[in-house]
């Protein structure tokens, strides 16, 4: 597994570098935000960190300026329906520290201004990133964020009776048929959801995963 590179700059777009590494030129794609941070090319002794994607036809190569936005990217492409270039498009639009503090407000307007990403997507990604933050301490701090829960909305505590009648509303509010919000929801409290933003997330990884 290749995760680090160190070389000569032979290419640098908005999207993709290539860098010459032990006589082997590696292209790899990457964030505006990682591309705008690396020097010019011809550059000598350039390190990128890197992540290999390896698929059945092809080998693909992603570089990173920071570990912070590996993480992310990592933490991106774990979401269902979210591929190595929406993961990239995420973090050309927002810095990690940006993105964490977008999350942090669950700002669907903003997610949504995102290349690729629409309302119904950019909640649902708002819902899996809290839930990612609120899991992940080492992210958290990588990213800025501290505190045990970094004031994030999965913190909050259980709801009863009308949990699933108000994750219900949210679903339509987002753009969901009524029909899509009842099946989505079937099943979450065998699942473990219990708070309204475990349901809320529950059903909305059904609803990304189409079943």
């Amino acid at each position: 597994m290749i995760v680090q590179l160190t070389g000569t700059l032979l290419e640098v777009t908005p999207s993709r570098v290539v860098l010459d590494a032990g006589g082997v030129g590696f292209e790899l794609g990457v964030s505006s935000t990682t591309a705008a941070s690396l020097p010019h090319a011809g550059e000598a002794g350039v390190t990128v960190l890197v992540r290999m994607i390896v698929r059945e036809d092809a080998m693909e190569l992603y570089g990173f300026a920071t570990r912070e936005e590996r993480a992310l990217f990592d933490q991106l492409r774990a979401i269902s329906g979210v591929g190595p270039k929406l993961a990239l498009s995420v973090l050309s639009t927002f810095s990690p520290a940006a993105l964490a503090q977008v999350v942090l407000a669950q700002d669907a307007a903003r997610m949504a201004q995102v290349p690729g990403v629409g309302r119904k997507k950019a909640s649902r990604l708002l819902v899996e990133l809290s839930d990612v933050f609120s899991k992940n301490a080492e992210l958290r701090g990588l990213v800025g964020l501290s505190g045990p829960d970094a004031g994030l909305p999965l913190a909050a505590a259980p709801v009863s009776a009308g949990v699933e009648a108000e994750a219900a509303e949210a679903l339509l509010s987002m753009g969901f048929t009524s029909q899509e919000a009842e099946l989505a929801l079937e099943g979450h409290e065998e699942a473990g959801a219990v708070t309204i933003e475990q349901v809320l997330a529950y059903a909305l990884r059904r609803l990304g995963s189409g079943r």
